[in-house]
């Protein structure tokens, strides 16, 4: 470990306080002496705040609380981040020895008597009676976050309390290891004889993979921009059989097994949820959001299905009789992406692939940015940083109408075996607030796994992808564009079941042909996506959308179903359960009997714990927002200032109702989604 960096901050890059983080200059052994660094610092201002005795005010109570717990956290995050973008085993070995080191003391600040008297103490000042609007709900929220963290509980009890949640930060963080390390330890090399049907862009890659193992022939791994188009265009079925076995089988051998790692998170998360006076953990996980209960998000959820079951029933006689023409008689699970590819082929005349010409990557962002310019008055500009962790990763700034630099992002594309796979944005810094209206600059980060360039080409995406690139903005903005004057209200910090408005609501403007003539443009010819191409694309997009929200909608409820009901002493091996509880969701009850749940990351090592129905919730929520915007232009500016002003620069000062509310004028309306993802019956 290096001393050196224990004893002084200032040399050790990961407490940087600069504004470009130098990444370039945080090595492993920087994660364990930083993040203790940083947490002494954390408990001398602890001490500070809760053996002050004068007259307790707001600055030195609430703000006091808010800085140490900010300051601890940036540098949490970084390792977070670090973790998954450009993993190694020193570096693990670094983050998991101060994991529980951090996790304990966050999980200690609510069990904390003499700091919650401090709180109470405050909000019985006059100072306190007298706040306002996000000060007010911010002292609200605290005070009750406390009490859902167990601040009134015996000592005995508060002590498992903490106990259960380092644990669980250990365990989550071990789930997500073994997810990417079972990814990364597969590979498939093929033979030319064997890639039947592939598309040239995805032989391409697997050349380049191959070559860069120092390998011949196709290298085919289990990171998506690999797997998805395999399994779609493979015509080699005992191919598409060994990937998807290989898929979801992942992380559930030894060593890496997450079998009873899952137990273990779902059993503590139980126990945690009864210690804190709920009945379990969905229901305290979502008291403080839009569904308020586990019953009524399950009622969402089984609502939604039953909307969807009509529109479900006929696609899957569909895809079963196209089968039967493929020649495939005993329908798999493995090919229903190859059955479904041909289908699309068959009924519109399109092949998602025809589509990749027309979205280079740098000219997908260059669209993007314009798109932004003309809804929300910003400017976004790419800037050399040399502090990244990775060549690959660009840097960019956002400037206001007035040309006030108002926040930057690094965006980070490209698959690596030291990187998780999927795609998310994260926040490093939210701006501090200079007066009217003004803040210091924001941070954040977008992160992807798409297609690599090639020698030849640039980096062509798919239109999935590109409509993740739009999700992923949109959380961005929604960070970026935060006129919040406290961190924890800003940006994204808002309900896990309204954070997703922001994000799906922009995938819109990758269908609209006035914004694809911005961006989806011939990466050799500069034409834009010609008329017949764009009306298959239009008619196609309805296509098997309700199998695929039936997908989504078992994700949701067996999350939801292992969070309320599950009980492993009636209900056998968790991973049978949430299999059964899926069948009604899969074509035939046989296909959902897998051990995909081993690598279910977004519920066990992720935020979504219990959570996952928000997607659906959220898109809900933006295809009826959308609807106004298709009423009053896509780019009208008064509609982009008028969601601005009311969704995306308030983050959560208010109640996501009140802000729906205030953009629509009126609750959400769910045929919105019906009639736009599924069509007319």
């Amino acid at each position: 470990m290096n001393t050196t960096n224990m004893q002084d901050p200032i040399l050790n890059p990961l407490l940087s306080d600069d504004f470009l983080i130098p990444f370039d200059k945080i090595r492993a052994e920087d994660i364990a002496s930083g993040i203790r660094l940083a947490l002494q610092q954390a408990e001398k201002e602890l001490e500070v705040l809760t053996t002050f005795s004068g007259q307790r005010t707001y600055q030195n109570t609430i703000q006091a609380l808010d800085d140490l717990t900010e300051r601890l956290s940036r540098a949490v995050t970084i390792c977070y981040h670090l973790n998954a973008v450009a993993t190694s085993p020193n570096l693990r070995i670094s983050f998991n020895a101060v994991l529980p080191e951090f996790s304990a003391f966050f999980a200690r600040l609510p069990l904390n008597q003499d700091l919650w008297q401090a709180l109470k103490d405050f909000a019985q000042t006059p100072e306190a009676e007298t706040l306002t609007g996000v000060y007010k709900r911010h002292l609200e929220k605290t005070l009750k976050d406390f009490i859902r963290s167990g601040a009134d509980l015996a000592p005995e009890t508060k002590t498992r309390v903490e106990a259960i949640k380092i644990e669980l930060s250990q365990l989550q963080s071990k789930f997500s290891d073994q997810v990417l390390d079972a990814t990364n330890a597969f590979e498939m090399l093929l033979s030319d004889d064997d890639t039947g049907g592939l598309p040239e862009s995805l032989l391409q890659q697997a050349k380049a993979a191959a070559e860069s193992k120092g390998q011949v022939g196709y290298r085919f791994s289990l990171q998506a921009p690999f797997y998805v188009p395999f399994m779609q265009y493979s015509q080699k079925r005992d191919l598409r059989q060994k990937m998807y076995q290989a898929f979801v089988n992942r992380a559930t051998q030894d060593p890496g097994n997450n079998r009873p790692l899952m137990d273990n998170i779902l059993s503590l998360r139980q126990e945690l949820s009864r210690l804190l006076g709920y009945s379990h953990f969905a229901d305290y996980r979502l008291e403080m959001l839009m569904a308020k209960s586990g019953a009524r998000a399950l009622a969402f959820e089984n609502d939604l299905e039953q909307k969807t079951l009509p529109y479900y029933q006929r696609e899957r006689s569909a895809l079963l009789e196209f089968a039967k023409q493929l020649g495939i008689d005993d329908l798999q699970p493995w090919d229903l992406s190859f059955v479904t590819e041909n289908l699309r082929k068959a009924q519109f005349d399109f092949d998602d692939e025809a589509l990749r010409p027309y979205f280079p990557l740098e000219g997908v962002l260059k669209g993007m940015f314009e798109i932004a310019q003309r809804l929300f008055g910003v400017r976004i500009s790419q800037r050399t940083n040399p502090k990244v962790w990775h060549q690959d990763v660009t840097f960019y700034d956002i400037y206001d109408a007035s040309n006030h630099h108002i926040a930057s992002f690094y965006a980070d594309w490209f698959p690596r075996e030291s990187k998780r796979g999927g795609a998310w944005m994260n926040r490093f810094i939210t701006g501090k607030p200079l007066g009217e209206g003004r803040f210091t600059p924001h941070l954040g980060l977008m992160c992807a796994n798409f297609s690599l360039p090639s020698t030849d080409k640039p980096a062509l995406l798919t239109h999935q992808e590109v409509e993740t690139t739009f999700h992923e903005f949109g959380h961005l903005l929604h960070h970026c564009l935060t006129k919040v004057e406290i961190a924890d209200r800003a940006g994204t910090s808002v309900a896990w079941d309204f954070v997703e408005l922001p994000s799906q609501i922009m995938e819109n403007w990758t269908y609209e042909r006035e914004a694809l003539n911005l961006f989806a443009r011939h990466y050799q010819t500069q034409a834009v996506i010609p008329d017949d191409l764009f009306e298959k694309m239009q008619k196609a997009r309805t296509f098997m959308q309700a199998v695929a929200q039936m997908r989504q909608l078992s994700f949701g409820t067996v999350d939801l179903e292992l969070h309320i009901n599950y009980d492993p002493a009636t209900d056998g091996d968790l991973i049978s359960y949430g299999n059964k509880v899926s069948e009604r969701f899969a074509l035939y009850p046989e296909f959902a009997h897998n051990n995909s749940l081993a690598a279910f990351t977004h519920v066990f090592s992720g935020g979504y714990a219990a959570g996952y129905y928000s997607y659906k919730w959220s898109e809900v929520l933006e295809a009826d927002a959308f609807t106004r915007f298709k009423r009053e232009g896509i780019f009208n500016p008064q509609t982009g200032r008028d969601y601005l002003d009311a969704i995306l620069s308030k983050g959560d000062s208010d109640e996501p109702e009140i802000l729906f509310r205030n953009f629509m004028g009126r609750d959400p309306d769910a045929n919105a989604l019906i009639e736009r993802n599924l069509g007319k019956f």
